[in-house]
């Protein structure tokens, strides 16, 4: 099993915290016997490498205590999150692969839980995150929901390398793990949410109860909901997006629109999928029905 994370400009403490955390869930779940070898890798996205030697050793050190092999590779350029996932991933060869935020913290059950809840006609299993569980709906007894979150999520390489990875070409951060499991199900694989599988993600709500973003994941959201829009042959609902971006007066989304357009002339959109929609769902801004 595999542990990866795609890093930019993260806290090294944080990176140390959650491979400690990781560190331990996978020695309970080698104890149990549900896994045997594992691997915490890491590719960096940063303008200048994240670790110093030292560091890199703390790091290091963390994971080989709890019986692990680390791995760290610089890019030396930004290839943002689906990009950054396919490389990490392919330079291991393990038969799951956990895909995490670097700054997650798992509990001492977290790869337990999702292993269990791998059966053979699961394609990926996102964990519950606390302390601002995800919105999205799921089927109470059998954990099936539309899509899953690759803030912690494992798969099985044999669905990563059958779907061909994440779209790095469609999705540079945000939207890739909503995509990557809607060709999941496209493949016949359930997705499930397991509930028991709890990691810590340190976001919290502002004041007035909004959730914050930064810039960049206002960008490549607005971009991605464009791209998901055209890959999953939702063709009215592309041109409502566009015509909002217009005349939103915003400059982010303008500029998302103009990306979009640059790319249709060019003949350069992703080609189209699920003409029947038996997958894909577009609800106002969302993916699935939301449960809050």
């Amino acid at each position: 099993m595999a542990i990866q994370s795609v890093l930019f400009g993260n806290d090294p403490g944080a990176i140390l915290r959650a491979a400690e955390a990781a560190g331990n869930s996978a020695q309970r779940a080698m104890a149990a016997g549900l896994i045997g070898d594992w691997e915490y890798r890491l590719g960096d996205c940063s303008p200048r490498p994240l670790f110093s030697e030292s560091s890199a050793d703390l790091w290091r050190t963390a994971v080989e205590g709890f019986g692990g092999e680390a791995a760290y590779t610089y890019f030396d350029e930004n290839l943002g999150s689906a990009a950054g996932h396919n490389r990490v991933a392919g330079e291991s060869r393990s038969d799951f692969i956990i895909v995490m935020n670097p700054d997650i913290r798992m509990s001492p059950d977290t790869i337990s839980s999702l292993l269990r809840a791998m059966h053979p006609d699961v394609g990926i299993v996102e964990a519950r995150q606390l302390p601002l569980d995800h919105p999205k709906e799921y089927e109470q007894y059998t954990g099936d929901t539309a899509w899953a979150s690759t803030a912690c999520a494992i798969t099985p390489r044999t669905v990563f390398e059958a779907v061909g990875g994440f779209d790095a070409d469609a999705f540079f951060l945000y939207g890739d793990d909503v995509d990557y499991s809607w060709r999941v199900r496209l493949d016949g694989y359930r997705v499930v949410f397991e509930p028991s599988a709890r990691v810590f993600h340190d976001k919290r709500l502002t004041i007035d109860g909004d959730w914050p973003t930064s810039a960049a994941e206002r960008y490549y959201s607005a971009e991605a909901a464009l791209m998901l829009a055209q890959k999953y042959s939702a063709d009215e609902r592309v041109e409502t997006l566009l015509e909002q971006f217009d005349s939103s007066g915003i400059s982010f989304l303008e500029r998302a629109a103009s990306k979009f357009r640059s790319r249709r002339s060019a003949g350069t959109l992703p080609r189209q999928l699920d003409p029947d929609h038996r997958v894909a769902k577009f609800l106002g801004d969302f993916y699935a029905i939301h449960r809050f």
